[in-house]
C-alpha cells in the first residue's frame, strides 16, 4: 500500500472514530502534508463516498458506500433478508454458553429475538445491550471502550484487553463486506482488530452476511473463510462462494 492510500486510510479512520473532523484537526493530524493535498485527500474521499465533506471540514458516514453507515439507517435496509438471517442463526444458540455478539443491525435484531436463557453474553453493540436487557436470564457484558455514536457501538485498546480474557464458545460477527480476494471486511481498522480478538477467543465463528454484501471490498481485513466456521445468509449467495465454503470446510445456513 503506498503513502497516499495509507494516507487517505487513517484520514477516513480519523473521521470515523470522531463523527466529525474539522480541518484545522486534520493539519494538525498530519502536519506534513500541505493544505493543498489534504483538501485533495478530502475531495476524492468525498467523491468516493467514503467520507463527507462539510464546510470547514469532514463527517463521518462510516465508510463504504451505503454498508458501514449509521445504524438508524442500516436497520432499515434488506430487513427481509436480515430476518431469515436472523431466524437460521436462532437455530445455533445454545443454552448455558458464553457467546461475542458483534455491533450492528442484523446483530441487534438477533438481540431482539434471543431467547431468555441462561447465556453469558459479551457485545460491543449498544442497541444489542438494550435489546438483551429485556431478558432475564442471560448476562450481559458490555466492555469498556470509546463510543462510536454512529454505530453505537464501543471500540478501542479497553474493549480488545477485555475480550482477551474472555473465551466463547461462539462469535457472532457482522462484517461490511466479502470479496474473493480480500476477504471479510470492515470500513474501521479498531473494528478489525475487535472482531480478530473474538475470532480468536472463539470455538466458534459465525458470519452473518447478506447477499447485498458480496463482492464488497472495504478498506480493513478482518478475516478469510479459513477462520469460519458458519455462515448464515439470506439464501441467495452465489454459486462461486458457496464452491469456496465447501473447499474451506464452512458451513452455509
Amino acid at each position: 500500500m503506498d503513502s497516499m492510500e495509507t494516507r487517505r486510510n487513517a484520514i477516513v479512520e480519523l473521521i470515523n472514530e470522531r463523527g466529525t473532523v474539522s480541518f484545522s484537526q486534520l493539519k494538525e493530524t498530519f502536519p506534513n502534508v500541505s493544505e493543498m493535498t489534504l483538501r485533495t485527500d478530502l475531495k476524492l474521499l468525498d467523491e468516493a463516498k467514503r467520507i463527507v465533506r462539510i464546510h470547514g471540514g469532514a463527517k463521518s458516514v462510516q465508510v463504504v458506500i451505503g454498508t458501514d453507515d449509521y445504524l438508524s439507517k442500516r436497520s432499515v435496509r434488506n430487513i427481509e433478508e436480515k430476518q431469515k438471517i436472523v431466524e437460521k442463526a436462532l437455530t445455533l444458540l445454545r443454552p448455558d454458553t458464553t457467546i461475542f455478539m458483534d455491533s450492528g443491525s442484523t446483530t441487534t435484531l438477533l438481540a431482539r429475538q434471543f431467547p431468555d436463557q441462561s447465556n453469558l453474553i459479551y457485545t460491543t453493540g449498544l442497541t444489542c445491550a438494550t435489546e438483551l436487557a429485556n431478558l432475564s436470564s442471560p448476562t450481559v457484558m458490555l466492555p469498556g471502550g470509546m463510543l462510536n455514536r454512529y454505530s453505537q457501538s464501543v471500540f478501542g485498546i479497553s474493549a480488545v484487553r477485555e475480550l482477551e480474557r474472555v473465551n466463547f464458545s461462539q462469535t457472532f460477527l457482522g462484517v461490511t463486506g466479502y470479496s474473493r480476494a480480500a476477504g471479510f471486511t470492515c470500513g474501521s481498522n479498531n473494528e478489525a482488530i475487535l472482531k480478530q480478538t473474538a475470532i480468536g477467543q472463539s470455538d466458534q465463528t459465525i458470519v452473518l452476511l447478506d447477499s447485498s454484501k458480496m463482492e464488497v471490498k472495504s478498506t480493513f481485513r478482518i478475516c478469510g473463510l479459513d477462520q469460519v466456521d458458519v455462515v448464515v445468509s439470506d439464501g441467495n449467495l452465489p454459486e462461486d462462494f458457496l464452491k469456496e465454503c465447501r473447499r474451506f470446510d464452512v458451513t452455509v445456513l
